[in-house]
């Protein structure tokens, strides 16, 4: 009873004096939350006539500053800036989700086969990997972007590649460590499949580090997604995008139209450090190093 109580008491500890990183991943939480919610009501939004269509740009004055009838103003295009920056987080978590899925998908299992089967195979896919990583994930992105395409999908798989050889790195490191546990050797010896090792005994020892992996590379899509979006590899034309409505807005700059790049810059600040804010937060969650310091501090 004793001992029970004293391993709750840093969780109770926790939750009345939560750390400055605790404290920055609700923030986080709440911005990116608050993006969601956008992406999922803005259709509804236009819908009810409270948006303006993101592609209709003929209706509109152009280059009109921000008014009661253009809350953030209007483009060179006539394109309403409102409209666009609400749509514009639509289309960047629809790439972002989809691009980290995507690389979980891949590097997790890779990570487990190569650190579990270990031989020739861990040796060739370990090369394999750091060479990948060795390269420039912006650089790697813009040049898968040239070859597959645009579109959210071909954007999402030439996002993905990059961060492919880091979970396999982290899974791979703790395959290696947890394989040789005495509750796996024990499996082992009665007969367990691989499969079976991989799938009820390793998965849940080795994946504890995924969730903060996955936020830190969905805030560095979101921004490598601007950066392609800038370069005109993205998604399509008029789609509403962040960092392609930026790369229009530069012409406009030194003429005082400011708040054509203001909004969707503001905007694609925003999502990625309410991302990198969720990561930072659970790695204290998830690193006993930090979770212990915390607890005596307090």
């Amino acid at each position: 009873m004793t001992s029970t109580k004293a391993r709750s008491l840093p969780w109770l500890n926790l939750a009345k004096a939560p750390s400055l990183s605790v404290q920055m991943m609700r923030v986080g939480l709440v911005i990116t939350l608050m993006f969601v919610a956008i992406a999922l009501l803005a259709p509804l939004m236009q819908a009810w006539g409270w948006l303006q269509n993101p592609m209709e740009s003929l209706s509109n004055p152009i280059h009109h500053p921000p008014s009661l009838e253009h809350w953030f103003g209007t483009t060179r295009q006539g394109y309403d800036v409102f409209s666009r920056t609400l749509f514009g987080a639509q289309a960047a978590l629809q790439v972002v989700v989809l691009a980290t899925a995507l690389s979980v998908f891949v590097g997790v299992p890779l990570g487990m086969l190569s650190g579990y089967l270990g031989g020739k195979l861990d040796r060739a896919m370990l090369f394999f990997m750091d060479t990948i990583y060795t390269l420039p994930g912006l650089l790697l992105s813009v040049t898968l972007a040239f070859v597959v395409g645009r579109g959210v999908l071909n954007a999402a798989i030439a996002l993905s590649i990059a961060y492919i050889p880091q979970y396999y790195r982290v899974v791979r490191n703790h395959t290696v460590s947890v394989k040789t546990e005495l509750f796996v050797e024990a499996a082992q010896s009665m007969g367990a499949s691989p499969w079976r090792v991989l799938t009820r005994y390793l998965f849940a020892n080795v994946i504890q580090s995924v969730p903060v992996l996955f936020t830190l590379n969905a805030a560095d899509a979101a921004l490598t997604l601007g950066g392609l979006g800038f370069l005109g590899l993205g998604l399509p034309d008029q789609t509403p995008e962040w960092g392609a409505d930026l790369r229009q807005a530069l012409d406009a700059l030194p003429t005082g139209i400011w708040w054509t790049a203001l909004f969707p810059g503001l905007a694609l600040t925003l999502l990625v450090v309410g991302l990198s804010l969720i990561g930072e937060g659970l790695n204290e969650f998830i690193n006993p190093l930090l979770r212990r310091e915390h607890w005596q501090s307090h």
